[in-house]
């Protein structure tokens, strides 16, 4: 009888727990989803920019690669700091603020007219938009135990191939709208202030609408609240059990795990950047319009975002994290030798190019669960703030690196060789990082 009553009591809170969790997904992701399908948008865009703008402002693609980068630089230096702000000042307040000051500096990209000024709107817009992906990551953490975070990352990081697939097209459609000039502005400079200014109102929106943690969570029941505390704690308690960082800013500072993880996230990072600000130029290379490049640049993030998700489910389905980052960056390094390989092919190269695409972003999504699953609560703010900017720093290294190759060469196909045999060290990388830890 006492089996039977426990066994009743345990189901009855199981259930419960999994109502918050749908509760609590399906009011915090695609809110957040919209939020971070614009942050890419405004990150990226300069990718479709660059097929007028090079020509109209007389940019090489030297000076193209390097103002895409120098975004990064400001992103990198700022990344901690403002993860730190985030966990004093709150979620809520600080994302609000960095969402309006990045759309209003993305908004005013259609003011440039030097290589100066193109760096120095970049450079800023990186410092504004620094803590909202790790703080996001951060977020995360505050409302969902390990073992449910890899679907929600996966569905949260699909706004990035969202953003190409439906970004791809737009961007096309606005060059080519705006093309007579109207109202005395370009086509990209009316798709920079088009792109930019939705992103000011959602940070008026996350104001009123994100809550900082369960406690605040109107939305749920007391018992929901308490369902999803005790199960946060839990988890906590194994993070801390199994953790090998310390908690100080010192402590993660000095710890070589948390390093190795930094330049897995770069290794990714290269091949992910080389894809947002060269995809378009690379089909272009191929022969067609600029509206058509639009189209065909949403077919490798279609694929991409499905393969995504379904690589968030399997992961926590078997409870197995290292492979599922480490398969997809070897998928994605194949896809950009084969698009190098066959470069006259149109066919080859879009199939290389959707593979590198899905291999990429899946990798993207999965590799989070790798550092949240074993970095205790007071040290995640730091860690995930420093391994994010030291992945970041790829996001300068890579249109830099393609930029400057395809300068020397008149070709991306070296530059793609060279990002392969980077994601094959990541790749290799991850899986020194022990099982134990991150497989739950």
């Amino acid at each position: 009888m006492g089996n039977s009553t426990t066994t009743t009591t345990a189901t009855a809170a199981g259930a419960v727990l999994d109502g918050a969790y749908k509760k609590a997904t399906w009011h915090l992701i695609p809110f957040i989803f919209v939020c971070y399908f614009f942050n890419y948008l405004d990150r990226v865009n300069v990718g479709f920019a660059k097929l007028e703008m090079m020509d109209a402002l007389n940019l090489s693609n030297t000076v193209y690669g390097l103002g895409a980068g120098i975004f990064f630089i400001g992103y990198v230096l700022s990344g901690v700091p403002s993860n730190l702000i985030l966990h004093k000042l709150g979620a809520r307040r600080w994302i609000a603020v960095m969402m309006i000051m990045w759309g209003a500096l993305s908004a005013a990209m259609l003011f440039v007219t030097t290589p100066t000024s193109f760096y120095v709107l970049r450079f800023f817009t990186g410092v504004a938009e620094a803590g909202f992906f790790p703080g996001m990551v951060l977020y995360f953490t505050h409302w969902f135990p390990s073992q449910k975070r890899g679907q929600v990352m996966a569905l949260f990081m699909s706004a990035i191939p969202i953003s190409g697939l439906i970004g791809g097209p737009l961007s096309g459609w606005m060059l080519a709208h705006f093309s007579a000039g109207q109202g005395g502005m370009a086509g990209w400079q009316w798709l920079f202030l088009l792109q930019g200014l939705p992103t000011v109102l959602l940070g008026v929106a996350v104001y009123f609408y994100l809550n900082d943690g369960i406690a605040q969570a109107k939305w749920l029941s007391t018992q929901e609240k308490a369902a999803m505390q005790t199960a946060l704690d839990d988890d906590e308690k194994q993070r801390q059990a199994t953790s090998t960082v310390g908690q100080s800013i010192g402590d993660v500072l000095k710890n070589g795990s948390v390093w190795m993880l930094g330049v897995i996230y770069f290794s990714i990072q290269m091949g992910v950047y080389a894809i947002n600000f060269w995809l378009p130029s690379i089909i272009k290379s191929l022969g067609y319009d600029t509206q058509t490049v639009g189209w065909l640049s949403a077919i490798p993030y279609l694929f991409a975002a499905v393969f995504m998700v379904w690589a968030g489910r399997s992961a926590d389905k078997h409870r197995e994290r290292r492979w599922h980052v480490s398969a997809p960056m070897l998928m994605g390094l194949f896809g950009l030798m084969m698009a190098a390989n066959f470069s006259t092919n149109p066919l080859v190269v879009m199939v290389g190019l959707s593979m590198a695409t899905m291999g990429a972003l899946a990798a993207l999504s999965m590799f989070w669960s790798l550092p949240a699953a074993f970095l205790g609560s007071a040290a995640a703010a730091a860690g995930l703030a420093l391994i994010n900017s030291l992945g970041q720093i790829a996001g300068f290294v890579s249109p830099f690196l393609v930029g400057w190759i395809k300068d020397a060469t008149q070709s991306t196909d070296a530059a793609l060789y060279v990002l392969s045999a980077v994601m094959l060290l990541g790749a290799l990388l991850v899986l020194r990082v022990p099982a134990k830890l991150v497989n739950r």
